[in-house]
């Protein structure tokens, strides 16, 4: 269950969010969305793939951080194990909504159903005692409007992709130490062939528009498997 709310300093003065990285507040994900321009961030740590939703045959972009659904290999002892958090893991329990008109700017939304959402009182403060924002909602409304401006420009990003025919299907096999394995199946990744294969023109063309370099921030991503094999193979060790 949601509860969808304007944040506003009258109605949420007093709020605070548990800020520590736990699956109890939500970080027991396998993967979550990335945007393109977000890309040069989450290669650092993170394999980058792409789903294809079937109805729409729209694609989104995902930070992968486990094998299975509800695994988080980068969960550690209460701490988030990695540099960096993508913008969608780390900007919960707030969201970009709409006016009700559609008419307007964006404005911060929080779900206040959301496990982040202190009813113990204790937490960060999300407003200081004047009603004014403090430095962690600050960083929050920064966030969201890099994770919403980068979702609005990530069409053309995806309709590049697909008019170059540069995604294909991707599984992945692992087999991990004790014997066990896993398989990633239903996801994309880009198609390195097809990209080496692209003329001059259709490169200048994705350069031009900004595209070439989360291509190969994307494909530079993919070397973190190894990673995340890595963390599972460590975790089975420790039983």
């Amino acid at each position: 269950m949601t509860d969808h709310r304007i944040l506003n300093s009258e109605e949420h003065r007093d709020l605070r969010v548990h800020t520590e990285a736990s699956a109890e507040l939500g970080d027991a994900v396998m993967a979550c969305l990335t945007v393109p321009d977000e890309f040069r961030s989450v290669q650092t740590c993170f394999p980058i793939v792409f789903r294809r939703e079937l109805e729409s045959d729209n694609f989104s972009a995902l930070a992968m951080f486990g094998f299975t659904n509800g695994e988080n290999l980068f969960l550690s002892d209460g701490k988030w194990d990695a540099p960096y958090k993508p913008l969608a893991q780390s900007i919960q329990p707030f969201l970009v909504g709409q006016p009700a008109d559609g008419q307007g700017q964006s404005q911060v939304h929080i779900d206040m159903e959301h496990p982040r959402v202190s009813k113990s009182g204790e937490g960060v403060r999300v407003f200081d005692e004047d009603g004014q924002p403090t430095p962690y909602l600050e960083k929050i409304a920064a966030d969201l409007g890099a994770l919403d401006a980068g979702y609005r420009a990530s069409g053309a990003f995806f309709d590049a992709l697909k008019r170059h025919e540069l995604l294909e299907p991707f599984t992945l096999e692992v087999s991990l130490k004790d014997g066990s394995k896993h398989s990633l199946v239903g996801f994309h990744i880009i198609n390195e062939d097809r990209l080496r294969a692209l003329d001059g023109e259709a490169l200048g063309e994705l350069h031009a528009a900004g595209h070439l370099m989360p291509i190969f921030m994307s494909l530079a991503s993919l070397s973190h498997f190894a990673e995340l094999i890595r963390r599972t193979n460590d975790r089975l060790a420790l039983g």
